[in-house]
């Protein structure tokens, strides 16, 4: 009788992790977090916390559906789950899928604890797909290593401790425990370029080589070690070129051309921009050097722009939301009965839930949760028991709020699914947590900022 090998995410999760991690699994309600919630719930004691984290992107009609059939398993599995609303954004070129993806995982970055560890469900097919992707698009080194079993991420890090297990695997496992998902049409509408490759072109590929998911594997694996060599040389290199924040212009030309490339990568690596594209890349490497001392070149892409400034490259970030890109509020959890005043940030900003006999909060209404973030765009309230729901962007803009206090403003949602925007800092708060004149315990949200 073959020997099958033991399918154990939990322990695999545990060995790229170290003991006892606090863990938040990103749960869709697909055969593949389904199967990992299920896995990992009930090793649950292995593990320092788990919790559910599910996005409704919204895309779909039954998406809403989708998001209490997730709740509906949380609470099989007697786990918590937070649900998230996401809006959808596509920058012009983006892919519907690029969009959901970012939009996905800025929201899952938001309410990510720190040190909390992000888990995925993507498996050894999903690798094999990110690869090719990868290789069509004309990628690097970097792009072809595609997804590591364990990375940084936000506060915490995100692990993929189901990347050597192949889909038909997972599928015999969900058959197995009797287990029930949701099925996502989207996944056959082979105009995506992830669903045609799934559907038309790995299938006769492995016809052809029947191994070859597992050799794409490897191949992975041979590109992040080589990642990590030339992050090293990298690294090593723009020791050597760095001045200051900025870049010798005279020690970055004494580097061969492929190290000098490298370098820049690693120098850029370091801002919170995206990379520049390969034809960006050569155009600094290559025109911004040779322009003349006197003159003062620059080289532009979404987010960034790299000027040259006599004899040194300086790098300036071109945020494209000022709100975003200036708030330092880190998303957690708020437990009020516990602790009345909630750190929102480093620099000292907190909100004060205050008894007041007159306070506009009815704290029976209040959830025992909450969960503060910044704004991520699109969230709207009910300021009041007649009023009608309206977009916080547009209460924002009629109170005339600064930009400065709008990067700032804190943002508190119910902890517990579905979850819903229930206040904006001091502001506003959403009728459904309003008091009125049978309330009996009333309180007010004071919103202190450190000058």
């Amino acid at each position: 009788m073959r020997n099958v090998p033991k399918f154990d995410p939990a322990s695999r999760l545990l060995e790229l992790t170290g003991p006892r991690p606090r863990v938040a699994l990103a749960f869709s309600g697909g055969i593949d977090s389904t199967v990992l919630a299920h896995a990992l719930g009930r090793q649950r004691r292995r593990f320092a916390s788990l919790r559910l984290l599910h996005v409704d992107h919204g895309l779909q009609a039954a998406s809403h559906d989708w998001s209490r059939h997730c709740a509906q398993v949380a609470r099989g599995l007697r786990l918590p789950i937070i649900a998230l609303d996401a809006t959808i954004r596509r920058r012009k070129g983006e892919s519907p899928e690029a969009a959901a993806r970012e939009a996905r995982y800025a929201l899952l970055a938001m309410v990510l604890d720190p040190g909390e560890v992000l888990v995925t469900a993507q498996h050894r097919d999903d690798q094999a797909e990110t690869l090719l992707l990868q290789l069509f698009r004309g990628a690097g080194v970097a792009g072809l290593a595609a997804m590591a079993p364990i990375g940084d991420f936000a506060a915490g890090r995100i692990c993929r401790p189901m990347l050597d297990e192949s889909r038909a695997d997972i599928e015999a496992y969900a058959r197995r425990k009797r287990l029930r998902w949701v099925e996502d049409p989207t996944n056959m509408e082979t105009q995506f370029a992830r669903n045609y490759l799934r559907a038309k072109v790995l299938p006769v590929i492995r016809q052809q080589w029947p191994g070859v998911d597992a050799a794409i594997t490897r191949s992975a694996n041979h590109m992040a070690e080589a990642a990590r060599l030339l992050g090293g040389l990298g690294s090593a290199d723009y020791g050597r070129v760095a001045d200051g924040n900025g870049v010798n212009v005279a020690a970055l030309r004494a580097l061969p051309a492929e190290r000098r490339r490298n370098a820049l990568r690693t120098w850029i690596g370091r801002f919170p921009v995206d990379a520049p594209s390969t034809a960006k890349l050569k155009e600094i490497a290559v025109g911004l050097l040779a322009a003349r001392s006197d003159a003062q070149p620059e080289v532009a892409w979404r987010g960034a722009v790299i000027r040259r400034r006599a004899g040194r490259l300086v790098l300036e970030v071109k945020p494209q939301d000022s709100t975003k890109a200036s708030s330092d509020l880190a998303a957690k959890s708020w437990d009020w009965n516990a602790d009345r005043v909630c750190v929102l940030s480093h620099s000292g900003d907190c909100l004060e839930l205050v008894d007041d006999k007159s306070g506009p909060i009815d704290l029976s209404l209040l959830p025992k949760s909450l969960l503060v973030r910044a704004r991520s765009g699109g969230e709207s309230l009910r300021p009041g028991p007649r009023a009608r729901t309206q977009a916080l962007k547009k209460l924002i803009q009629a109170a005339k709020m600064s930009v400065e206090e709008r990067a700032h403003l804190p943002l508190l949602f119910s902890g517990e699914a579905p979850t819903r925007l229930i206040a904006a800092g001091d502001r506003w708060i959403d009728a459904s947590i309003a008091a009125n004149d049978k309330s009996r315990r009333r309180a007010r949200v004071v919103w202190r900022r450190a000058r």
